[in-house]
């Protein structure tokens, strides 16, 4: 068994690399796969988190289409908001809580659900704020660990860079010392530092891949969001316009 790993070191290679390395390389080395798996964990959860989320938010968005013109309080709306975990019912959560807090003023029906009554423009500019405070914040959550994945991007080739300096200046003080100037004697010393750059690229190549396509996507969501609030508002001035023509009547 160990002549079998002796081969193996002794075989030109990323182990080869590894062997040959000194202990600030390998500690390079090893910090940077670290990073690697921190940044496939946080890019296969975000991934996860924004797909359901994206998922959800489309599936609340149909829903508010087919009811949300016609009656944007009605019962299924509600209802599925409640069980919706997607930052867009999240949004309208916070609309209609605002929106019924205006409209409980004016009493309630026979059921106990408020309603609805003329708004004014500073009522109307408080809903509009709440939805925009709600986007905000659901944005907030999005982005959520998206920086470990862009700080990884830049500093990962910036320490494989240094493992690689480092690693090239020490093989030359090697071989200035032992007063050689044999190619052979420097080959292993460089193999060692090179192993720093390359463990940095790995690292740095699926982090920026990983960091564009989430960022793209919620790029998505903020459009999707900032679309919804202004349907929402639309949709409030709707039902406003009914009820004062029912008022006129």
């Amino acid at each position: 068994m160990s002549v079998i790993f002796a081969s193996v070191a002794d075989t030109p290679g990323v182990y080869y690399a590894f062997q040959n390395s000194d202990s600030v390389g390998k500690a390079i080395v090893v910090l940077l796969i670290i990073g690697s798996i921190l940044t496939w964990t946080v890019m296969l959860d975000k991934a996860w988190s924004l797909y359901r989320a994206r998922r959800l938010s489309a599936r609340f968005i149909a829903l508010f289409h087919e009811y949300g013109e016609k009656n944007m309080l009605t019962t299924a709306l509600l209802r599925e908001a409640e069980l919706n975990g997607g930052p867009v019912a999240a949004i309208y959560r916070a609309g209609v809580e605002k929106l019924l807090d205006f409209y409980s003023a004016g009493g309630t029906s026979a059921r106990g659900i408020p309603v609805p009554c003329q708004l004014s423009e500073a009522q109307y500019n408080a809903v509009e704020a709440v939805l925009e405070r709600e986007v905000s914040s659901q944005l907030k959550e999005l982005e959520t660990r998206i920086g470990v994945l862009a700080t990884l991007v830049s500093l990962s080739p910036f320490c494989g860079l240094f493992g690689t300096v480092w690693g090239v200046m020490m093989a030359f003080c090697g071989i200035a010392a032992a007063g050689k100037s044999d190619f052979t004697a420097l080959a292993p010393g460089v193999a060692g530092a090179l192993l720093t750059t390359v463990a940095g690229l790995v690292v740095a190549i699926p982090s920026l891949v990983g960091y564009n396509l989430l960022t793209g996507t919620i790029r998505q969501m903020t459009v999707m969001m900032d679309n919804f609030t202004e349907e929402f508002m639309v949709c409030v001035k709707l039902s406003q316009l009914k009820f004062s023509r029912t008022d006129r009547n």
